[in-house]
């Protein structure tokens, strides 16, 4: 059976759409950057001259160099430009600044010096007259703004040995497993503790040693401070056994002198001692740092423990300086 083609149905499912050309469009940048249409109103600006300033390169000059030049044409005398303006003259011109102004400045305003002198500039020299003339001085620089230093250099130049002998020893000290940013952030914090605490009050039955300031001034330097305390419980001398000196295999004791780094070693250890054996306050990494200060300031005031293990220390040095004598068996 052939098929059929029924027109007036398909008429109606089907529906014919024009097509719409699109036109090209410019891309992203070019539709986002702002267009700016010239009028035919506007002028180019004018052609500098050869050699000359161009039209927005003539600039004002500065108010005090007007004023200078004022002053030079009536006579009168400006401001000198290359100094500046004394605050003397300010508060002359200014009588409203001059009753506000601090009583030494209306002191110096009514005691000036003569005009063209100055004890003083408000504004530093100009960097060309500090300059040095290297063509008409003698002596031959490399242009350095400040002398080099002599030579041969000091041993303590070196960034090693930035900081100062005792906070160095003491920071060695305390550093564990070689944690040396841990050190040096206790040893800050003991400095800081010691800058701001109270000033203590010194003992007079256990004096620091002498030439110390008072005791007012310690918390003003911090590194002062701790080494008043290290050197005033540092002990002199050492007890060392020496077996066989005195024959039979008895062993003496023998009273060595220290030097200053042993003497300083021995004394943080003494501190560092006590400090742990103190009770905790809290939790917290500052924790040991503060109890270390807390024992140098107690060293100062005469209340800490290692007064007395010096003093030990001393009493059984000077009761075995008598074994100083005993000669060894000449074998």
């Amino acid at each position: 059976m052939p098929l059929r083609l029924n027109l007036f149905r398909s008429g109606r499912l089907t529906a014919i759409t024009p097509r719409v050309s699109r036109q090209a469009q410019p891309p992203l940048c070019l539709r986002l950057s702002p267009q700016r249409y010239l009028s035919a109103d506007e002028k180019p600006l004018p052609k500098a001259e050869k050699g000359g300033p161009g039209p927005n390169q003539e600039q004002l000059p500065h108010i005090s160099e007007e004023a200078a030049a004022m002053g030079k044409i009536t006579g009168e005398g400006g401001p000198e430009i290359d100094q500046g303006t004394p605050v003397q003259e300010v508060l002359k011109r200014d009588e409203e600044s001059k009753e506000k102004a601090p009583q030494i400045m209306q002191e110096q305003v009514q005691s000036t010096s003569p005009n063209g002198t100055r004890s003083y500039s408000t504004t530093p020299h100009r960097h060309q007259e500090a300059m040095i003339s290297f063509e008409d001085s003698g002596e031959t620089s490399l242009g350095h703004s400040f002398d080099l230093p002599a030579l041969p250099l000091p041993a303590n130049m070196h960034l090693k040995y930035r900081y100062a002998p005792i906070v160095r020893q003491v920071t060695n000290l305390l550093m564990r497993d070689g944690k040396l940013s841990v050190a040096q952030r206790n040893m800050a914090m003991i400095l800081n503790h010691l800058r701001t605490a109270s000033p203590p009050t010194v003992n007079p039955e256990r004096p620091l040693i002498p030439g110390s300031p008072p005791a007012s001034h310690l918390p003003l330097n911090p590194i002062l401070y701790l080494t008043l305390a290290i050197d005033s419980v540092a002990p002199l001398l050492r007890i060392r056994s020496q077996k066989g000196i005195a024959g039979g295999g008895v062993a003496l004791q023998m009273p060595v002198p220290l030097a200053l780094r042993q003497r300083r070693r021995q004394a943080v250890m003494w501190i560092l001692d006590a400090a742990s054996k103190k009770p905790a306050r809290g939790s917290g990494r500052g924790q040991f740092a503060q109890r270390v200060a807390e024992e140098l300031v107690a060293i100062v005031e005469g209340r800490s423990g290692v007064w007395d293990r010096r003093g030990g220390i001393h009493k059984l040095a000077v009761s075995a300086r008598a074994n100083l004598n005993v000669r060894g068996r000449v074998r």
